[in-house]
């Protein structure tokens, strides 16, 4: 019997050939929706599917090219360049001559460069060619602006609990190979829960459950059969897609928020979707300054040292600096103020003149120079008591203009306080 397993993996065999055979997606392609319309007005138009793996991006452009009538052609990103796409726009004028349209489907389109992009830009605008492009990343991010312009952009979900089982179903009731076999017992709810919401990756599941377990008819899929095929569970997490950034998102903010056990669930999310904890640690020495700055200065020196160690270390080990940070930074008092006062003066510099250096501040390193009066009137701050002198540091025009607030957090209460106390009345500090 083993030698009767084909070659073909489960998934393509199974693979839908119409929209009546496709689960998911309602929004998209259910009754009178956009790209149902599509396929059956033959009303073409550019579009970009956006969406996690095994959601149905494929499936969808392999139907429209067998239910259309047009010239259908595939290009993988990954394997693809500039010469493949000008084998496609050449057929495309001489389809054009004989008023038949051409659709070129990009796999992976988010790893073209901007050159290759480039280059289908008159096609798609002239109509040309009709573009499908699928991604697993935000097209706002590796799609550019111009090209995003020609084209829509139709975002696919995860797939739900019900269009996995009916695709599971589907596979054992239809498949030419597991319809033949006896499957006495399947751990649903385990296998959609392995699967991620990705129908690929349960199909792929299924697949290698059922030849690991062919010689025991019949052959029943339990957890057991499931975990030592799988090894571990699947932790959805793209590296290179858009949860990347949701989950990025969602461990910086708690760590802003001082919820140290929230950025340890994220962190633990990350690395376990196989993140580079360099990527991590740059994220950790950017916060302590941006949310945590002089509040808790030591936050910065440990975020530095955790990169650094990170950096000499490597996994697994280095979960366990990473945590340390983490729970360091998220416990630690916060204050935004350095970061907003940088973003205050860059204002300031952006939007308003820029006055020359007063005289008493300017270097002087020649007779020339000391004669006209660079440096005069210069008041060396530690000749004075406190090693501080009520100086202006500003052009005159911008005399008392304020870009740091100092909070009264941690230890940058105390820098306040002295602030405070050393410019009285010539600057607020509340």
């Amino acid at each position: 019997m083993i030698n009767n397993i084909p070659d073909i993996p489960l998934a393509e065999r199974v693979r839908p050939k119409n929209l009546d055979e496709f689960y998911g997606q309602e929004k998209l392609v259910g009754e009178g929706k956009p790209i149902r319309l599509m396929i059956e007005n033959d009303a073409l138009s550019s579009f970009i599917l956006w969406g996690p793996p095994g959601s149905g991006k494929t499936t969808i452009a392999k139907i429209i090219a067998e239910k259309t009538k047009a010239d259908f052609y595939q290009v993988n990103a990954v394997s693809s360049g500039v010469k493949d796409l000008r084998r496609v726009i050449e057929i495309a004028e001489q389809n054009r001559l004989m008023k038949k349209k051409t659709i070129l489907f990009i796999d992976e389109i988010h790893r073209f460069n901007k050159a290759q992009q480039d280059a289908l830009l008159s096609s798609v605008e002239t109509g040309l060619i009709y573009l499908i492009g699928a991604t697993t990343e935000n097209p706002s991010f590796e799609v550019i602006p111009a090209l995003r312009s020609r084209a829509r952009v139709y975002i696919l979900d995860d797939l739900g609990k019900n269009d996995l089982q009916k695709i599971l179903d589907t596979a054992l009731r239809n498949d030419v190979f597991l319809s033949t076999l006896k499957i006495e017992h399947v751990d649903v709810d385990y296998l959609l829960y392995l699967s991620g919401g990705d129908a690929r990756t349960l199909l792929n599941i299924l697949e290698s459950s059922v030849v690991q377990e062919i010689e025991s008819e019949p052959i029943k899929i339990t957890k057991e059969v499931l975990e030592n095929v799988v090894q571990r569970k699947n932790i959805f997490y793209d590296k290179a897609g858009e949860e990347h950034y949701n989950i990025i998102s969602a461990f910086i903010k708690s760590v802003r928020g001082s919820d140290p056990d929230a950025a340890l669930y994220w962190l633990a999310r990350m690395l376990e979707g196989g993140e580079d904890p360099l990527f991590i640690a740059r994220r950790l020495v950017i916060l302590a300054s941006e949310d945590i700055g002089n509040a808790s200065p030591n936050g910065l020196v440990l975020a530095a040292a955790a990169f650094d160690a990170v950096h000499k270390i490597g996994m697994p080990e280095a979960r366990i600096i990473l945590a340390q940070c983490v729970t360091y930074l998220a416990s630690a008092p916060k204050s935004n103020a350095s970061y907003m006062g940088i973003k205050n003066a860059e204002q300031e510099v952006k939007n308003n003149v820029l006055y020359p250096v007063p005289l008493h501040l300017r270097n002087a390193p020649t007779k020339l120079m000391k004669d006209i009066g660079y440096g005069k009137t210069y008041k060396y701050a530690h000749d004075f008591e406190n090693n501080f002198v009520a100086e202006n540091y500003l052009p005159e025009d911008l005399k008392g203009k304020q870009f740091y607030f100092p909070t009264e957090n941690g230890q940058e209460k105390n820098i306040k306080d002295r602030l405070k106390f050393f410019w009285k009345n010539k600057k607020k500090y509340g």
